[in-house]
């Protein structure tokens, strides 16, 4: 009977777990095909305007808005989809088990330490937006170009998190909530 509760426990944990994965999902891929769209849709835009008539005035600012984006939310997409920097020789290794340990370990230090830049990106935000500075050629605040910072760090937060749930919650070891640990050999071509 309490086998039976524990299972329905971590089946709802989860469950919990693959819904936040879809909501961030969502709104990753969604907010990087717009911003990378964007961004190449404008620098293309501005040299065929700078070359032929003038330049376009606000397309730096808008540029390094998308470029700054791009770069937080593809943080959170790249631990989500396990391409982080991670130490996979010295995990390959270790036996499953030992792989797995060091893998929640990895996994909790570097979702604290997201958790801390979130912190500090949201006292950056806040004085930034004290300061009331605005950009040059549009006159937006500048705090607009920063409030993706402690987004971004948050949600990078979030997805370590979710490999802790992952590995807790299911047999297999987990490099992501998205990434099983499977190292495939690769296959060398000999020409033959």
């Amino acid at each position: 009977m309490d086998k039976d509760k524990s299972t329905s426990g971590k089946s709802s944990l989860a469950k919990i777990n693959h819904a936040i994965g879809e909501v961030i999902n969502w709104f990753e891929v969604g907010s990087l095909i717009v911003c990378v769209t964007a961004l190449s849709t404008l620098l293309i835009v501005n040299f065929i305007a700078r070359n032929f008539f003038t330049s376009i005035y606000f397309a730096e600012e808008i540029s390094e808005f998308l470029v700054i984006f791009t770069t937080f939310v593809g943080l959170s997409y790249g631990v989500r989809k396990g391409r982080h920097v991670r130490m996979g020789a010295f995990l390959e290794m270790m036996s499953p088990a030992v792989e797995k340990v060091f893998i929640i370990i990895i996994s909790l230090i570097s979702c604290g330490v997201m958790f801390y830049m979130t912190n500090a990106s949201y006292e950056y935000l806040m004085n930034s937006i004290n300061r009331g500075h605005l950009t040059p050629a549009l006159r937006l605040p500048f705090w607009l170009y920063y409030v993706i910072i402690p987004v971004g760090f948050f949600m990078a937060g979030v997805q370590f998190l979710r490999t802790i749930v992952k590995n807790l919650t299911e047999k297999d070891t987990w490099m992501s909530p998205e990434q099983q640990s499977e190292y495939e050999d690769e296959e060398i071509f000999t020409g033959e």
